[in-house]
């Protein structure tokens, strides 16, 4: 009896982790919080040219109209691995704002993972 229940209780807090995740269109409202946001590649960039060499990937509408978007740097990319061009994605992270869209920015490969 005790092994059903212990695997009952595991099975409720992994549903429970899972559904702890948040829309981009809700992102806004948790600025400065630690969340996971799902959201679905509307656009993905990357500025060679630019200082750090960022790559945007912006969630559920394209620039310049995203509502969400994920940063990987240059230095940070290789560890971030190769993040997905099209689909549905989800990130781990704080939430910050830059420009009035907030982002959360991509370290590392247990900072996202595509949902099933």
């Amino acid at each position: 009896m005790r092994t059903s229940q212990l695997f009952f209780a595991l099975v409720l807090a992994s549903s429970a982790l899972m559904a702890q995740t948040i829309t981009t269109s809700e992102a806004a409202k948790h600025i400065g919080q630690r969340e996971t946001v799902c959201g679905t590649i509307a656009g993905v960039h990357t500025a060679a040219s630019s200082r750090g060499t960022p790559t945007f990937i912006n969630l559920d509408r394209a620039y310049p109209d995203q509502i969400f978007t994920l940063l990987i740097w240059g230095e940070d990319r290789a560890r971030v691995g190769a993040v997905p061009k099209s689909g549905r994605i989800c990130a781990t992270g704080i939430i910050k704002e830059y420009r009035g869209a907030p982002e959360i920015v991509l370290r590392d490969a247990d900072s996202w993972y595509v949902p099933k």
